[in-house]
């Protein structure tokens, strides 16, 4: 591994942040960084656990809005009760895929439930391109068969891979996928070469394109290649995460729960929120209250994209 035909391979770590109010759980953050901001239209990923409720608590976001994205809920173990203003009521659960579409806004809460005991897992973002980020508010659940590759099971909740294909509904070409690797496996996966990939180490050391890779990193390979090679190093199974997409050429502003073109887009949304605007509607079913939005910077929000591709 490793020769000279390998797709180029940039490792991007994670800061520890916390995750809503003043009881937050600390979760890895990947996406966005100074080094790359986007992978495809994937703008954020936020990788948590293993978290033993009985002694952190767990996860308690109180209703928290959106705009000018879609949320990607994917457990590994544990459960998280979603509630949004569309009215949804729904539990998150491992292996099965939760999205939401906040375009012009929409507002929710996410608690993890007094039957979770390890609550472990990823929460994604995918930006919305600028004819769709308007979109009226949505929700989709989808239970994804897992298919069988080699050494791998793949479990595809977004896009196409491994001859699996999701039915859930994407602005742009999108990939999302749960890779688990047998011991010492090696996989070789097809893979649009006009996608961008990232790969997120849930456990385990795993190479890709010839690459290593420890736990919590990301490593992302350029557009170009048509097949992934994915290697576990270790003696136990592992865990990843495969995204891709077609590179998002608009350039957004992302701050804090909102996603925009200016800072004027920001601006706005903040205010509408803190002034309980419907444009945001409204959680049933949460008891507490709902996050305040916090205080804008004293400066100009500026606009940002990926580095130029050399």
């Amino acid at each position: 591994m490793g020769d000279a035909d390998e797709p180029k391979v940039d490792v991007l770590t994670p800061r520890d942040v916390p995750l809503g109010g003043p009881r937050a759980m600390t979760v890895r953050r990947t996406l966005p960084q100074r080094a790359r901001t986007l992978i495809g239209a994937w703008c954020f990923a936020d990788h948590y656990g293993p978290d033993d409720v009985a002694r952190t608590g767990g996860m308690d976001v109180a209703p928290h809005p959106h705009t000018g994205l879609q949320t990607v809920s994917w457990l590994f173990s544990g459960e998280i009760e979603h509630r949004d203003s569309l009215g949804s009521h729904a539990y998150v659960r491992p292996g099965e895929l939760n999205l939401m579409t906040g375009g012009q806004g929409i507002s929710h809460s996410e608690v993890s439930t007094p039957r979770t005991t390890i609550l472990h897992g990823v929460q994604l973002w995918v930006a919305l391109p600028g004819e769709h980020r308007h979109t009226e508010r949505d929700f989709q659940h989808h239970v994804p068969e897992p298919v069988r590759v080699d050494g791998a099971v793949i479990s595809v909740f977004l896009g196409e891979l491994a001859g699996a294909l999701s039915p859930v509904r994407t602005f742009t070409p999108l990939l999302g996928a749960e890779v688990l690797l047998e011991p010492r496996a090696a996989v070789t996966l097809v893979v649009n070469p006009g996608f961008e990939h990232g790969l997120l180490v849930d456990h385990g050391d795993v190479r890709v394109a010839g690459t290593a890779l420890h736990p919590a990193e990301l490593g992302y390979i350029h557009p170009g290649t048509e097949t992934l090679t994915l290697v576990n190093d270790s003696d136990d199974t592992a865990r990843a995460v495969l995204l891709g997409g077609t590179p998002f050429e608009e350039e957004i502003v992302m701050w804090w729960n909102f996603i925009g073109r200016s800072h004027e887009d920001i601006v706005r949304a903040r205010e509408e929120w803190e002034n309980a605007s419907e444009r945001f509607g409204a959680v049933e079913g949460y008891a507490g209250h709902r996050l305040p939005a916090p205080v804008l910077p004293n400066a100009t929000l500026a606009p940002r994209g990926n580095p130029p591709r050399g």
